[in-house]
């Protein structure tokens, strides 16, 4: 036998010995230990909505579907299968007070039946009134004042200077302005109660606010003596507390008054 042929031989031995402690090493292994199962948590089937609604919106069986969630999660605001199987049925017909997102947990707190009544009408709090006014893109902060806005509406109107307490004063009519109604929310811009197509600016020609009835007729009366302007506020301001009566009263005790280009602040007299 050749050298070449016991040098071969050799190695196939050698090849074949590792193989067969390799296998007797995988099959001695110990095998994988079971991963535990996690216990399956309690669920409930919850209604939302299945695509968006916006504000004004009539709600329709298709806009809404069930959906499956943690019962520990659901609140108890949420509208549940178990508890009202009919509700779809139930909800349709209902607008929406204001908009929902599509998967958004349906709360009967958003929607109102309008029972035949009008779209403002149903969306109205109790106790607070509707009332346009005219306006331009001069007056409305140059048209960027959307819906759902807060604003403060200033009434502008020509006096004599004795009016406002400058008895040496000339006869020259001076202008005076003043706040007359703060952080109120602006309801509708012409017939549009939201954003039309996503656009950032609404140029109309009629406000709808949302006033107490006090408000209201405070509005009437000023639309008679003066221009009306709408200034609008930050979104923290708008967030604010309203002032107090005290505030209120503090403001209404003067009014701004513009003499040749210059703004000024003139006391009234207190009754």
């Amino acid at each position: 036998m050749n050298t070449a042929r016991i040098v071969v031989l050799v190695i196939a031995l050698g090849a074949g010995g590792v193989a067969a402690y390799l296998a007797s090493g995988y099959e001695n292994k110990p095998a994988p230990a079971a991963v535990p199962v996690a216990a399956s948590l309690p669920t409930t089937e919850v209604l939302v909505a299945r695509t968006d609604i916006g504000l004004g919106q009539i709600v329709k069986p298709d806009d809404l579907q069930w959906q499956t969630w943690p019962a520990n999660a659901a609140s108890g605001t949420f509208i549940r299968r178990d508890g009202r199987p009919d509700a779809m049925t139930q909800i349709a017909g209902s607008i929406a007070r204001t908009p929902l997102m599509q998967g958004e947990p349906i709360r009967e707190q958003k929607l109102v039946k309008a029972e035949g009544s009008g779209f403002m009408a149903a969306i109205l709090p109790t106790g607070m009134r509707a009332i346009s006014t005219e306006i331009s893109a001069e007056t409305s902060a140059g048209g960027f004042i959307l819906p759902n806005d807060r604003v403060d509406v200033i009434l502008s109107r020509r006096v004599k200077n004795t009016d406002v307490g400058n008895n040496n004063a000339g006869g020259n009519d001076v202008v005076v302005s003043e706040i007359i109604l703060a952080n109120i929310r602006v309801l509708a811009i012409d017939q549009l109660p939201k954003e039309k197509d996503g656009q950032n600016t609404v140029v109309g020609k009629t406000v709808t606010l949302e006033l107490k009835p006090d408000q209201a007729a405070a509005l009437s009366a000023a639309r008679q003596s003066g221009t009306l302007s709408l200034a609008l506020r930050s979104l923290v301001d708008a967030n604010a507390a309203e002032s107090t009566p005290e505030e209120q009263m503090r403001r209404s005790a003067g009014v701004n008054v513009i003499r040749y280009g210059v703004a000024g602040r003139q006391l009234t007299s207190q009754k």
